[in-house]
C-alpha cells in the first residue's frame, strides 16, 4: 500500500515532523551474546523532539496541523504515539528494513509526505546518525533546505498562502548565517532550539488509541505539488542581506593616561609593539612590491610557516 499525505484543505496547511525511535541503551547477554533493549530508555531523540515542538508551533502560526512521521517495523510507533500526545493530528509510519540507508530512508519517507508545506527533523539522532535523511529528503522533494539549524523565528502570524522562517544556522569559527526559508521547504534543527511541550495525562492515554497510517515504501521520488522535475516556477533561497565578516572584540589593557592620543593609538593596535616594522611607504614595481608584502606578511606571522605573532597582536 502507497499512502500519500495530504492536506484537508488549501487554507490549512500541513507540517510535517520526521521522528525516529532510537535506544539510549541496550544490555548485552554475557552468555548467548544476544541484544536487549531497555524499553525505558527508547524513544525520540531530543533533536527530534525538537522538531517536533517547532513543527506544532509553525502549524499554530498558520492555522495548519502536523503529521507525525517516521520509517522502521511497527516497534517505531512508540514516537508517533508520543507525537500523537504532544499535538500531532495524524500519524504514519513507512515500512523499511531497520537497516536501510539514508538515502532510502528520505526517498521512503519523501514519497508520502504529499503537499505538506514544511518538513521539520533533528539533525542527528542519538544512534551515531548521520545527519543526512533531512538533506536527502529536501533532494528528493526538490525543496528548498537550510539545514543544522541553531535558532527558528516563527512569526505569530503567518499567511497560509506564503509560509517564510527566518532562521539562523552555525557555521565554522563561531559564525552564524541568517536565512529566510518559504515554504515548500525542509530544515533540521538542534536539540537545544526547542523543547518538546509537556503532554497531559489525558493526551498520552488517547494517543495508545490512535490509528497509525502504515505505508509501504514507494517507488520512485516525492515531489511537493508546483515542484518537480524542470520546474522554474519556484523562488529559491533569497539573499537578505550581506556584510563583511567582523572577528569578535579582544579585551587589551588600557594604556597609559601619560600618554599622548598618537601612542594611545598605537598602543590599543599593537602597530608598533613587538618589533612591528612602522608604518613606510616605497615606490617600488609590481614584482618588488609582491615580495616585499610576503616578506612583511612572513615576519609578522601571518603566513603559514612562518614564526607565531607576538601575544599581543594575536
Amino acid at each position: 500500500m502507497i499512502l500519500t499525505v495530504t492536506g484537508a484543505s488549501t487554507s490549512a496547511p500541513l507540517i510535517a515532523a520526521c521522528c525516529k525511535l532510537v535506544h539510549e541503551r541496550v544490555d548485552v547477554d554475557p552468555l548467548t551474546g544476544a541484544v536487549r533493549v531497555e524499553p525505558n530508555s527508547s524513544g525520540m531523540s531530543p533533536a527530534d523532539e525538537a522538531a517536533l515542538e517547532w513543527a506544532l508551533r509553525i502549524a499554530t502560526s498558520s492555522g495548519g496541523s502536523v503529521v507525525a512521521v517516521t520509517a522502521g517495523p511497527p516497534e517505531s510507533d512508540q514516537v508517533l504515539r508520543e507525537a500523537s500526545a504532544a499535538g500531532a493530528a495524524r500519524l504514519v509510519r513507512v515500512e523499511i528494513p531497520t537497516e536501510a540507508t539514508s538515502g532510502v530512508t528520505a526517498a521512503a519517507v519523501a514519497g508520502v509526505l504529499g503537499d505538506a508545506a514544511m518538513v521539520v527533523c533533528g539533525d542527528a539522532s542519538l544512534d551515531r546518525g548521520t545527519g543526512a535523511v533531512p538533506a536527502f529528503l529536501a533532494g528528493e522533494l526538490g525543496a528548498e533546505q537550510a539545514l543544522g539549524l541553531v535558532a527558528v523565528h516563527v512569526p505569530e502570524q503567518m499567511s497560509a498562502s506564503f509560509m517564510s522562517l527566518r532562521v539562523e544556522r552555525r557555521l565554522d569559527q563561531g559564525r552564524r548565517e541568517h536565512l529566510v526559508v518559504s515554504a515548500p521547504c525542509v530544515i533540521s534543527v538542534e536539540a537545544h532550539t526547542a523543547r518538546l511541550r509537556r503532554a497531559s495525562l489525558d493526551a498520552v492515554l488517547a494517543a495508545r488509541a490512535v490509528v497509525v497510517e502504515v505505508a509501504s515504501a514507494p517507488e520512485g521520488k516525492g515531489r511537493l505539488p508546483g515542484v518537480g522535475e524542470g520546474s522554474s516556477d519556484r523562488a529559491g533561497s533569497r539573499l537578505v542581506r550581506t556584510g563583511p565578516y567582523r572577528p569578535r572584540a579582544r579585551v587589551v589593557q588600557a594604556p597609559a593616561a601619560s600618554l599622548s592620543a598618537r601612542e594611545r593609538i598605537a598602543a590599543l593596535t599593537g602597530s608598533l609593539a613587538g618589533g612591528r616594522s612602522p608604518a613606510r611607504i616605497l615606490k617600488l614595481p609590481p614584482e618588488q612590491a609582491a615580495v616585499v608584502l610576503l616578506e612583511t606578511l612572513a615576519d609578522w606571522g601571518e603566513l603559514p610557516g612562518s614564526r607565531e605573532p607576538p601575544h599581543e597582536l594575536r
